[in-house]
């Protein structure tokens, strides 16, 4: 055989060793993240459940879900282990120390949300208050459902049955 045709095959065969090479790190890389638990860390399960570590076996992790919540999950079902500020952020919506972060606009300059509509109308008054009608959505007043409700009644004459219907006598 020729060095032309094996060339196919040796890309192919170098392809793959290298793609198996990245996920072999990528999995050392997560191993190692699990072995690294401690009690007390912040996680993200598989799932996408956030807990606290509260104790780390050799194949379980007993998680903290809540108060009075503790659940027992294996080793591989973690599928991060998240930094203290990122578990606050996510899990209490705390956000971390902002003195430390210049890019902040201070309190004074930001501007100021309104807690309503009202604002953005330029009246104090409600909207129920406005001279506009009422706009009429075409429904019925309740004594007309009442009455369309039941089938009127002709004396003497009798409702013809259809094909699924039987005599209950």
């Amino acid at each position: 055989m020729s060095l032309v045709t094996l060339l196919p095959f040796i890309v192919l065969i170098g392809a793959m060793f290298l793609m198996t090479r990245s996920a072999k790190k990528k999995q050392q890389a997560a191993a190692q993240m699990r072995n690294d638990m401690q009690p007390g860390s912040g996680v993200r399960t598989i799932g996408g459940m956030y807990a606290t570590v509260k104790e780390v076996n050799e194949d379980t992790v007993l998680l903290d879900a809540g108060p009075g919540v503790d659940l027992l999950f294996a080793k591989n079902a973690i599928g991060a282990v998240l930094s203290d500020d990122e578990y606050n952020r996510i899990v209490h919506g705390v956000e971390h120390d902002l003195k430390s972060d210049e890019s902040v606009v201070p309190a004074s300059d930001a501007p100021i949300v309104p807690d309503d509509a009202s604002s953005l109308t330029g009246t104090d008054a409600p909207a129920a208050a406005s001279d506009d009608q009422p706009i009429d959505l075409g429904k019925k007043d309740v004594a007309d459902d009442a009455a369309d409700a039941e089938p009127k009644k002709v004396e003497g004459a009798e409702l013809k049955k259809s094909d699924g219907e039987a005599d209950a006598k």
